[in-house]
């Protein structure tokens, strides 16, 4: 396993994390034993990998739940970032005491905010029974970070999904966070414009999420209607394909994006690497890249992605990948939020 320091806040991050967004079960990504939780925590630890990530709305916390029974133990191995919603940043202390409780530690090495405050966020989110009082402000919300910082209860503050004005705000506060936890993969390329490069100048880690695209870059799904309507319901697809979840009313980029992914598919013919593991090492090639997330089910699953610190891509091949998913970053744009319309962006 290779190691990155997060930011400025003296921590370091294995460059693969367990993403456990499927932890606990739930109705987005279907049933999940504990035992595989316990199996998937044990073996990522002894595989070198420190940092997993959760937050207290996957599974109605159920995911926080699940991940602390598998660090029973083992709490001291890892680095342990959760987040918050929006619509609880108005108590930022009450909502971490409940995922500490949940999570069965004292503090948490990373606590993230899960996106940033502003109108469409909040109304997305907006089960937080302290939005009421109206919108929580930014000065105070960082101001409670920073105390929970000094006490200790947690070591360092990420964002989540902040664009450049965002960041700025909160950088205006005299609050540092240390990174910013954003979607970026092969079909996922808005932060590379200004997002990324922001972050490189103020010492800002970034942290993908989404690595695989929710499944379509491990090539399992042949065409769109393949793809279950809870991980079609982004920007990537039309409108129709989300099903209920779906919000966007766009058109999406269906044709580009499986023009993009038969690209890794013959890439994985041509070098007997799987499509996960391109799709990964690709993302680790990336200088701005701290660290990125993967979610798994199993040890098998957390092998496969694991497999890709190993691989080194050509200067050729990632010219390759870059050329393929131009298409689907030029029909999607600039915009980092692959799930709202992007007159309504959460990110900017």
């Amino acid at each position: 396993m290779k190691y990155k320091k997060l930011g400025a806040s003296g921590i370091e991050v294995s460059v693969i994390g367990l993403g456990c967004w499927s932890f606990g079960g739930g109705a987005y990504w279907g049933p999940q034993s504990q035992r595989d939780a316990d199996a998937v925590v044990a073996a990522a630890i002894e595989r070198g990998v420190n940092f997993v990530d959760t937050a207290e709305v996957y599974n109605d916390g159920e995911s926080e739940r699940s991940l602390g029974l598998a660090l029973k133990g083992r709490r001291d191995k890892v680095v342990l970032a959760s987040k918050i919603s929006t619509a609880h940043a108005g108590n930022v202390r009450k909502y971490l005491e409940g995922s500490l409780a949940r999570l069965g530690t004292d503090y948490l090495d990373v606590y993230i905010l899960h996106w940033p405050i502003n109108p469409t966020a909040l109304a997305h989110f907006a089960g937080g029974q302290d939005v009421a009082g109206g919108p929580p402000q930014v000065a105070d919300v960082f101001g409670q970070f920073e105390a929970l910082r000094k006490e200790g209860l947690i070591r360092s503050i990420g964002l989540s999904n902040f664009g450049v004005e965002q960041m700025k705000e909160v950088a205006a506060t005299g609050v540092k966070a240390d990174s910013n936890q954003l979607p970026y993969n092969i079909v996922s390329r808005a932060i590379e414009t200004e997002i990324a490069p922001y972050c490189a100048r103020h010492e800002i880690a970034v942290t993908g999420s989404v690595g695989l695209q929710q499944g379509l870059l491990t090539g399992k799904y042949a065409t769109p209607e393949d793809v279950p309507p809870p991980q079609a319901h982004s920007r990537h697809f039309h409108q129709r394909r989300g099903g209920p979840d779906s919000r966007h009313h766009e058109e999406g980029a269906e044709k580009e994006l499986f023009e993009a992914v038969d690209c890794v598919k013959a890439l994985s013919a041509e070098t007997g690497l799987s499509c996960a593991q391109i799709a990964l090492a690709w993302i680790l090639q990336k200088p701005f890249m701290t660290s990125t997330l993967a979610g798994c089910r199993n040890v098998a699953q957390l092998d496969a992605n694991l497999s890709a610190v190993d691989v080194t891509l050509s200067d050729e091949i990632m010219a390759r990948i870059d050329a393929a998913s131009l298409p689907v970053w030029r029909k999607l744009g600039d915009m980092a939020d692959y799930y709202e319309n992007r007159a309504k962006s959460r990110i900017f």
